[in-house]
């Protein structure tokens, strides 16, 4: 399909033949779906990746409707007195992959929502009968609702992360400071869970993040240990340039575990009973990915677990 025509005066004039070229380019070469409509909606030109995808798609004829509705993008403008329209439309394949991801995220939510919900309901269902102890039933009933409104929390946040409405990295931040904050903070916790915190690393280390988002990560990883690390352990939390990282020394993680220790909802066996949302991690690899960076984990049984967050830094 040709994309462009020429006027007799572009042809008399270089740059303006320049112009039109790179123009074509930019539509032929284009990675995206993209197609050019006239003012009456008929086709101008077409990228070469929605010809491969739409391939009954012709010059000078009306665009199909289905294809206007389930467009992503539209952009209308002007060139000299003609109205024309850029087309940006959706892959099909790739429209299929992510209503899987969303049919599969939503039946993940209700599944995490559902253990919880059952909980509290048998809690209140008991706090009825004659004889109960009300006020124990009552506090273990706002424990549920404390981690059913933890898991929204999450769910949420990384939705907001999913569309860009997160701003993950803006300039960089010393992480050290950060790192302390977070360990002071869940001090209490530690002291319950019986494991030792400690902070160290290069005090001017900085990282591509912004300073909520470096607490963000700091918390899910000091989370992460206090639950699974077991009684006796010990938590370093630390901080290089370009590098933040959470180690311990636990019971670790099996071999078969590790490749999936960041996705959505996914717990080892011995971390089934945990009352953890299960995103915390997804949380952070996501985080760090959006960055530019990436996450490692490195662990065995026995041997600990060491999660490393690497950025490129300038």
């Amino acid at each position: 399909m040709k994309l462009f025509g020429r006027r007799r005066e572009d042809q008399e004039d270089p740059g303006l033949r320049l112009a039109a070229e790179r123009g074509r380019i930019l539509v032929e070469e284009s990675r995206e779906a993209v197609i050019v409509l006239d003012s009456q909606e008929r086709v101008l030109a077409a990228s070469r990746r929605a010809r491969d995808l739409y391939p009954d798609l012709a010059r000078g004829a009306a665009v199909p409707g289905a294809l206007r509705q389930g467009s992503e993008i539209a952009v209308s403008y002007e060139v000299g007195d003609r109205a024309e329209t850029l087309l940006y439309l959706r892959d099909p394949a790739d429209m299929a992959a992510y209503e899987e991801l969303r049919a599969g995220f939503t039946a993940s939510v209700s599944h995490e929502l559902r253990t919880p919900l059952a909980r509290l309901l048998a809690l209140l269902e008991g706090a009825a009968l004659p004889g109960a102890d009300k006020d124990a039933l009552i506090e273990q009933s706002q424990g549920e609702v404390n981690q059913i409104r933890e898991l929204i929390d999450d769910v949420l946040f990384l939705s907001e992360l999913e569309t860009g409405r997160e701003v993950v990295a803006l300039g960089a931040t010393r992480a050290l400071p950060i790192l302390r904050e977070v360990a002071e903070g869940f001090a209490e916790n530690a002291g319950r869970a019986d494991v030792t915190i400690r902070v160290e690393g290069n005090e001017d280390a900085e990282v591509p993040l912004r300073p909520r988002m470096i607490r963000v990560i700091v918390r899910n990883l000091a989370e992460n240990a206090l639950r699974y690390a077991g009684p006796g352990s010990t938590l370093t939390l630390s901080a290089q340039d370009g590098v933040l990282q959470a180690s311990d020394d636990g019971i670790g993680v099996a071999e078969v575990d590790l490749p999936r220790l960041f996705e959505r909802f996914y717990r080892a066996d011995r971390a089934r009973a945990s009352r953890g949302t299960g995103l915390g991690l997804a949380i952070v690899k996501h985080i760090v990915n959006s960055a530019g960076g990436t996450v490692e984990a490195a662990s065995g049984e026995g041997a600990g677990l060491t999660i490393r967050c690497l950025f490129t830094t300038p």
